[in-house]
């Protein structure tokens, strides 16, 4: 099992994983918990700087061997200086993304035997003790994640712009991510109302971490 109060939200563009990662937030904050809340590439200085290299751009601008590499690298400073050291003063992490976004969108370039001796190296067993996936049909994330960059004006679209089959397997990966680690993973509808979603995150929640919110809710 992963660290007990690291929890990791996945899935593929337009999701909704940022406004679910607020509510979980609040929901666990109402609760008297400290919550620190971050994201991927990114949650550290350094990371921050990588991401920018990773989300904007041509979409060819990088080998697979070099995004991987990259990937990993801001994920290294991301543990070292954000998600580790808020482990351990006591906090509930929660991260848009780790590192089954890399496996997702990654690993079929470079290979599951790349990825995973990245992943040892730099994770180890610093791995969330729940992933939630949140799951629709392509076409309406694609139409989501437009929609909301028509709304923030930001060219972090990179990924966005791959065409349809990246995005269709990039929807099975995390699927099958799902399937071959039932114990850490869950699937959430994200097609349903945000309200909808939200209840079906933190009932999730509730089930699979029940002992540590119950240890430090007294």
């Amino acid at each position: 099992m992963g660290r007990a109060r690291f929890i990791t939200l996945e899935g593929g563009e337009g999701a909704g994983k940022s406004t679910q990662i607020q509510r979980l937030a609040e929901k666990l904050r109402a609760r008297g918990e400290a919550v620190c809340v971050t994201r991927e590439p990114g949650g550290a200085p350094g990371a921050e700087a990588i991401r920018q290299l990773l989300v904007t751009g041509e979409t060819t601008r990088w080998s697979p061997k070099s995004e991987a590499l990259l990937h990993f690298a801001a994920r290294a400073e991301h543990l070292e200086r954000t998600i580790l050291p808020a482990l351990a003063r006591g906090e509930w992490v929660i991260s848009d993304r780790f590192v089954d976004s890399t496996i997702a969108y990654q690993g079929p370039g470079v290979g599951p035997e790349f990825i995973n001796e990245l992943k040892e190296m730099v994770v180890g067993d610093a791995m969330p003790a729940l992933t939630l996936i949140l799951d629709l049909p392509v076409e309406q994330g694609l139409a989501r994640a437009k929609s909301r960059q028509g709304k923030d004006n930001s060219a972090e679209d990179r990924y966005e712009r791959m065409d349809l089959e990246f995005h269709e397997g990039l929807r099975q990966a995390f699927l099958n991510i799902a399937k071959n680690e039932p114990e850490r993973c869950a699937v959430i509808d994200a097609g349903g109302t945000e309200e909808a979603v939200a209840a079906a995150i933190w009932q999730t929640v509730e089930q699979r971490l029940t002992p540590p919110l119950s240890q430090n809710s007294h």
